[in-house]
């Protein structure tokens, strides 16, 4: 591989297994402080998050299932169907979350940062496909 590409794939992964996570469980322990704001770009926010946190419980729950079956095989159309919908929520989680982030809120850029965590995730997982 040439020192582009690998250069994308370390960021990716540094993006995928620190910043991901680190913006989820911030995000959520800045959340239940806060004082909830009932505006439009704040629930923008929440849920843009809300779909980054899906995405990555869908990663997670993929993980044990993989673990417990013994591992999907290559090109497994169930493992394929897996990353297809984790990307879908994810970029869905970061337009949404864009949205949201046009006004103050606690989650206005945690939303944002955890949704490319986990589309990053999800990337990371197809290219070792």
């Amino acid at each position: 591989m040439s020192k582009t590409v690998d250069a994308v794939m370390l960021i990716l992964v540094i993006c995928a297994f620190s910043i991901g996570p680190i913006a989820l469980i911030w995000g959520w322990v800045r959340w239940s402080k806060r004082p909830k704001m009932m505006t439009i770009c704040s629930m923008l926010s929440l849920i843009g998050f809300i779909l980054a946190t899906c995405s990555a419980l869908l990663a997670i729950g993929s993980t044990i299932y993989a673990q417990r079956i013994g591992g999907f095989g290559f090109y497994d159309p169930l493992h394929l169907r897996i990353i297809r919908w984790g990307s879908l929520i994810s970029a869905v989680g970061i337009l949404i979350g864009l949205g949201g982030a046009w006004r103050k809120s606690p989650l206005r850029w945690f939303s944002v940062a955890s949704a490319l965590g986990t589309l990053a995730y999800w990337i990371v997982v197809a290219e070792g496909e």
